[in-house]
């Protein structure tokens, strides 16, 4: 069978062998998580339980962090097509201001659905926490500003309005003061309502 050329800005396709040992190990890493948990979690254990070599999850996943990037990144893909495609308030269409707010309150709902795995990925290297999904959060959120703020520095207040939506204040939050995720929106609102 031909192999098919690559597409400009798509990754190269897989082997079939490759794509098997990712989804063994993703399976495998699924399973222990929901065993034991998401903190103790190690490349190693990964690899012993998929059966497949050390190198072999180290290179295709470079590190604990991108494991758990690749385990999160289904529900990604479709909390980022909401919010750049779907349908109002978080989708095109409505006004910027609600947009921002959907987008805010979505991604509080986001992190609370796979908290365990956000929380480790946050421990993760300090420049990790700021690509991939941040990345795309920021983008999104400095450009419905930049109409409502021209001012402003768009890209100051992006970080600013991210900065309370992660996984880390957001169990705190709810462990040591109690806060309920309508609380914890409700803030957020307020801190919008200071722009």
């Amino acid at each position: 069978m031909p192999e098919s050329l690559p597409i400009i800005g798509q990754p190269p396709g897989e082997r079939a062998d490759a794509a098997r040992n990712r989804q063994k190990i993703l399976d495998v890493t699924r399973e222990l998580i929901a065993e034991r948990g998401a903190t103790r979690l190690s490349l190693d254990e990964v690899a012993r339980a998929a059966n497949v070599g050390v190198g072999t999850v180290y290179r295709r996943f470079g590190d604990r962090s991108g494991l758990i990037y690749a385990l999160i990144d289904d529900n990604e893909r479709r909390f980022q097509a909401a919010f750049i495609s779907g349908p109002p308030p978080i989708g095109p269409g409505a006004p910027l201001a609600v947009r921002l707010r959907a987008f805010l309150h979505a991604l509080v709902d986001r992190i609370l659905d796979q908290e365990e795995l956000f929380l480790l990925l946050e421990k993760g290297t300090g420049s990790s926490r700021y690509t991939g999904p941040y990345r795309v959060y920021h983008t999104h959120v400095a450009t419905l500003l930049a109409p409502l703020r021209p001012e402003a520095d768009v890209h100051y207040l992006a970080d600013a309005l991210l900065a309370p939506v992660n996984a880390g204040l957001i169990s705190h939050q709810r462990a040591e003061r109690g806060m309920t995720p309508e609380v914890i929106k409700s803030g957020l609102d307020d801190l919008l309502k200071l722009l």
